[in-house]
């Protein structure tokens, strides 16, 4: 039996269009108003930024959850069913989702450390280039999430992101680190191909000319490869948010909330990001149980493994891998 989608593409979207016209909004509002000027974000400021995108986030879900009360008696394809039940399903689904999407986001923190450091880019610089990178990031989100949701009705597919999550979290738990590289990156290689490309900034441009040839900054080159590693995280993401929830309005909203405040999240974890040495275990364990959720665990509890659980389970693995990096102190080496 196929699973009722509550939120239809065809009856809702009209929301979507509001959603992405107010979430363009908040962008143009943030670097356009907020972060006008190029200057270096402070500690405290991103504390507050990170925390006032956070609690939107959160108080999206709750409208949600309120929402879904409101309409969901009134749809005649769910009439016999418990609505009270399916808007707390809704409610439990999102936060879910943006936890988890909000967690492996924060594997990205460590990729955007080191390609700045990499490209030499001030920090003055850095949250230009971050906006930039999370406006391409919702763009490639959608077109996942679009064929994500068209895809997810085959069962086989269900099977493949169910194993394709379990192996990623198994690499994370048990590969050896590898050091970043991105001048082996082919979408660099690419871009040195089609345009020369300068070693100099040019302030806060991407794009500059030389003799008369246009050029491209560093800076360019610095989002290129941020945006490139957002797409190898997505195939990620995607599939996981995807094992908790098959309604594509939840998936897509919990994740553009998860990664909009990334940028100010950034500055906040960035100089301390090395003392959470056992996130990468929390960020597998999780991936590796959302992908047996997916292939197994739903089938096993009768088409749905419970929500509840779910999110009890996530938010264990990562308060446990967050306190044990807090508590466990690496030793220093001996001289």
């Amino acid at each position: 039996m196929t699973p009722i989608t509550l939120f239809p593409f065809a009856e809702y979207w009209w929301f979507y269009a509001l959603f992405t016209l107010g979430v363009l909004g908040l962008l143009a509002l943030d670097l356009g108003v907020f972060h006008r000027e190029v200057r270096e974000v402070r500690i405290r400021e991103a504390a507050g930024w990170s925390v006032a995108w956070i609690s939107l986030g959160l108080a999206f879900g709750y409208g949600l959850y309120l929402y879904a009360l409101h309409r969901l008696p009134l749809d005649p394809r769910l009439a016999g069913l418990d609505h009270v039940a399916l808007a707390r399903q809704v409610g439990l689904e999102y936060l879910t989702g943006f936890v988890v999407e909000k967690s492996l986001s924060v594997d990205n923190i460590f990729i955007f450390a080191v390609v700045f450091t990499y490209f030499a880019i001030p920090p003055r610089l850095q949250y230009r280039v971050l906006f930039y990178g999370i406006l391409g990031a919702l763009v490639f989100r959608i077109i996942f999430i679009s064929l994500g949701s068209v895809l997810m009705r085959f069962e086989w597919v269900i099977w493949l992101f169910g194993a394709f999550l379990i192996l990623t979290g198994l690499k994370i738990l048990f590969a050896p680190e590898k050091p970043i590289d991105p001048d082996r990156n082919p979408v660099i290689r690419l871009l040195r191909g089609l345009m020369p490309v300068t070693t100099r900034l040019e302030g806060a441009a991407f794009l500059t000319r030389i003799d008369g040839v246009w050029h491209a900054t560093p800076l360019l080159v610095c989002l290129v490869f941020i945006e490139a590693t957002d797409i190898i995280f997505a195939v990620d993401s995607v599939p996981a948010i995807f094992a908790l929830t098959r309604e594509p309005m939840i998936v897509f909203t919990s994740n553009v909330f998860a990664i909009l405040g990334l940028r100010s999240l950034f500055f906040l974890l960035a100089g301390v990001m090395h003392r959470f040495r056992f996130l990468k275990y929390g960020l597998g364990l999780i991936l590796v149980f959302v992908g047996l959720k997916m292939a197994w665990l739903n089938e096993a509890f009768g088409g749905k493994f419970p929500i509840t659980w779910s999110l009890g389970i996530i938010l264990l693995l990562l308060g446990a891998s967050i306190a044990l990096s807090l508590l466990v102190r690496t030793k220093p080496t001996a001289t």
